[in-house]
């Protein structure tokens, strides 16, 4: 168990004129159990990386304190564990197994206590293959799973989870709700004090005893029990971005089936990453691409944007008799636009509007063609006081908002968007499907990979489902 305690605290990134957080007075007992809201872009995820003791002193600007068990955090990393929002920052090894371990290795663990740490953690996430399996071959929800396991295994005094199901399918999800449960309720030991960002609330508020919702422009807006909070402050946390329980969209279907295939996929398939699948996606037309992790959704999303390609099979599109891989790349640009499932391999500038222009400029528009473009999207995507901010330094809600603003800068006729409201506050993702919509109405064609069932339910004019449930937890040996 371990004690937090923020004086006043705040943090500001190198070369940002506003702050990422601040003003924050705040007191989390031993053991306590909290949510932490906000809508994106408030510090969420600023906070908790400064609780891990992960902001170096010359990367940013602080002021106030911060305090773990009166101790600064980076002189209490021994005590904490943290998920990333990408579970990629988090492996290191090349098999399950070894990656687990090594965390525990690092904190100088008795070898005899390290393979059985490493069992108990991995079957407590339901991770569902043995211990030498390639983190190479891994899903990016089965990936968050086994980063999971690897802050488990290190039974920290403060856990700390930035949307640790993300990522996951919805029977993933809820093995990971579950194994949080059992581990913060004190099967293992001390029950340990939690702090989760998570935007859909309602699945997570069984695992919390307390809400805490901090403001974009500095302090806290709301704290307390979650029915108290909720029913104080509901209705105008659900105005100002935050997901509430019972807030629901209306539907937002397409009024007539799609008539023209824009891309068609014959029996395509990549040999242990895709079994074979066709489909096609029309002009304006919505089209959700689901499944459990490690079905090959993201692989089949490569694939239609002719970013990779396939074993066998055909994909053919736009009258053109090459398939998407062979096009030049201008080509590719004006006709498709992908968004990756993680938004930071795909930037190469170093500010928000010079990644925005990018893709324009490589097709020859003109400046100031490119400068109605930039504005219009930093604009409708909420990105204007981000401009000039490195795209590396954003919100994990920023950047996914900054990697579809960067799809629709080409104005290509299709998209295909791998997990496209990934981190996005209530309001931010009322605006993607508000844009998204209004795009399929002019003909363009989508593509969305995901798990957001509430996204499928909104927007979907049809659903591919792909895959089988992800296999059993497989019984364990001790590496050698």
């Amino acid at each position: 168990m371990s004690e937090v305690r923020l004086r006043g605290f705040g943090w500001r990134h190198a070369g940002r004129r506003a702050w990422a957080v601040r003003g924050l007075d705040l007191r989390i007992g031993h053991g306590e159990r909290v949510l932490l809201l906000g809508p994106s872009g408030a510090g969420k995820s600023t906070l908790l990386a400064a609780l891990a003791g992960l902001l170096p002193e010359d990367s940013g600007e602080a002021e106030g304190s911060i305090e773990i068990d009166g101790r600064e955090p980076r002189r209490a990393r021994d005590r904490t564990g943290i998920l990333f929002q990408d579970p990629q920052t988090q492996l290191v090894m090349a098999r399950c197994g070894d990656d687990v371990a090594f965390g525990l290795e690092n904190r100088g663990v008795p070898a005899a206590q390290i393979w059985p740490r490493v069992s108990d953690a991995l079957d407590r996430v339901g991770f569902p293959y043995p211990i030498t399996r390639p983190t190479g071959a891994l899903s990016g929800g089965e990936a968050q799973r086994l980063a999971l396991a690897g802050v488990i295994a290190l039974r920290p005094g403060l856990l700390l989870l930035d949307e640790p199901t993300a990522n996951l399918d919805p029977a993933g999800a809820a093995l990971i709700r579950e194994a949080l449960s059992r581990w913060t309720r004190g099967t293992a030991g001390p029950d340990p004090t939690m702090i989760i960002v998570e935007h859909r609330v309602a699945d997570v508020l069984p695992l919390v005893d307390r809400v805490i919702v901090i403001e974009p422009g500095g302090g806290v807006r709301a704290d307390g029990a979650p029915e108290v909070v909720f029913a104080a402050y509901g209705d105008k946390l659900a105005g100002e971005g935050v997901w509430v329980p019972g807030f629901r969209a209306a539907p937002r279907k397409a009024p007539a089936a799609a008539t023209t295939d824009l891309v068609r996929a014959e029996q395509v398939a990549v040999p242990g990453r895709l079994p074979a699948v066709s489909l096609t996606a029309g002009a304006g037309e919505v089209l959700a691409v689901t499944g459990p992790n490690g079905a090959g959704k993201s692989t089949l999303a490569l694939l239609l944007g002719g970013l990779l390609a396939p074993g066998s099979g055909r994909i053919t599109g736009f009258g053109d008799r090459r398939p998407p891989h062979r096009w030049r790349a201008a080509t590719l640009t004006a006709r498709i636009g992908s968004v990756f499932q993680n938004p930071e391999h795909q930037f190469v500038t170093a500010r928000v509007a010079d990644e925005l222009a990018l893709g324009p400029r490589r097709l020859g528009r003109p400046a100031g063609e490119i400068r109605r473009i930039v504005d219009e999207l930093l604009q409708r995507l909420r990105l204007e006081r981000l401009a000039q901010a490195n795209p590396y330094t954003l919100s994990g809600g920023e950047a996914r908002r900054l990697s579809v603003a960067t799809a629709l800068a080409t104005a290509p006729r299709l998209l295909v968007l791998d997990e496209p409201t990934f981190g996005q506050d209530r309001r931010t993702w009322l605006e993607l499907v508000a844009l998204l919509a209004e795009l399929r109405a002019e003909g363009h064609g989508i593509v969305a990979v995901t798990h957001d069932t509430d996204f499928t339910r909104t927007l979907a004019d049809r659903t591919v489902a792909l895959g089988e449930p992800a296999p059993e937890p497989l019984p364990r040996r001790l590496l050698p």
